[in-house]
């Protein structure tokens, strides 16, 4: 079953419109997340919503929205105010130019979208807008409206849908001169470059995501499953940087290990990819103490983390 469509509404261009629904194209569901504890008791904290001056805690309907003007003045702001922002991006993702791919600036890229026709009717302008952007090889931009919020947003043809990519404004966008302007000139040879050449062509390959792992989430997994088991807690040697001395012996050294190392797995001893787990849960040894159907699971090792693919 889909998720539920963060937004729906309509997608126009000029007089072609078509309903459409907005889904997440990622998810985060699947990582390990910590709850914050008391230490002394082991119980979870839980946050209040105060009034800052008199301590006193506050109900949910009685909570505003404000803008701050000064250190003490609010300007507030109510949901019924904030609903009349008539923008027409609120219902309608309306198509105001196509561009190249090529020309959209990767530090405007925010997350991606799924964007589907809803519903029954509208799939021959929805097929008539996405085959237009595949022949054409373009995007289009249009704007839409998420948690109040206008956005712009990216359009271009995914398999039978549309790949809807949120773009950050120009004032969200920091300049890379005040990042970039210390780094110094260097004039790099040709050696150096046809050695590190080299180095990249030993490392060549193709983006397969279903080669990556979260190495870092797997260490969390096991850190929590020894923790449960009672094993004791070790720490890892953290791996130290080397000072270059000599750029040219460090890339000639980098060729040589390159070359001696494992860099290919023999056809005959490839692994299968492993299927992926259900979810956090799954990865996690159940707790000792649930009910009695669940003490036979106890005993079972845990099972390797592993994320799905895309």
């Amino acid at each position: 079953m889909a998720p539920r469509a963060n937004w729906k509404g309509f997608l126009r261009l000029s007089l072609v419109t078509c309903p459409v629904a907005l889904y997440p194209a990622t998810s985060e569901s699947e990582k390990v997340s910590f709850n914050q504890l008391n230490r002394k008791t082991g119980h979870r904290i839980k946050y209040a919503k105060v009034d800052a001056d008199t301590g006193e805690e506050v109900d949910n309907e009685d909570i505003v929205k404000g803008y701050k003007v000064d250190t003490d003045t609010f300007i507030e702001v109510t949901k019924e105010e904030l609903e009349n922002v008539a923008l027409e991006s609120t219902r309608t993702i309306e198509i105001d130019e196509f561009v190249d791919r090529s020309e959209i600036d990767p530090r405007y890229l925010i997350r991606p979208y799924y964007l589907t026709p809803d519903g029954k009717v509208g799939h021959d302008a929805f097929a008539v807008i996405r085959e237009t952007l595949r022949d054409m090889n373009k995007v289009a931009i249009g704007r839409v409206v998420l948690t109040n919020r206008e956005h712009i947003i990216a359009l271009e043809p995914m398999d039978k849908g549309l790949m809807g990519t949120l773009l950050r404004y120009p004032y969200e966008v920091r300049s890379a001169d005040e990042y970039f302007d210390d780094i110094q000139d260097v004039k790099v040879t040709k050696d150096m470059l046809d050695l590190a050449k080299h180095i990249v062509n030993q490392k060549a390959g193709h983006f397969e995501p279903d080669k990556f792992e979260d190495q870092y989430e797997t260490a969390l997994i096991d850190l929590i499953n020894q923790k449960r088991a009672g094993k004791p807690i070790t720490a890892k040697a953290r791996p130290r940087g080397e000072n270059i001395v000599d750029l040219m012996d460090a890339l000639r050294k980098s060729i040589g290990r390159d070359a001696t190392g494992p860099t290919e797995v023999p056809k005959n001893t490839a692994r299968k990819p492993r299927k992926a787990a259900a979810g956090q849960k799954e990865m996690l040894m159940p707790i000792a103490g649930k009910k009695a159907a669940k003490e036979g699971a106890a005993k079972k090792p845990a099972a390797k983390p592993q994320r799905k693919s895309a």
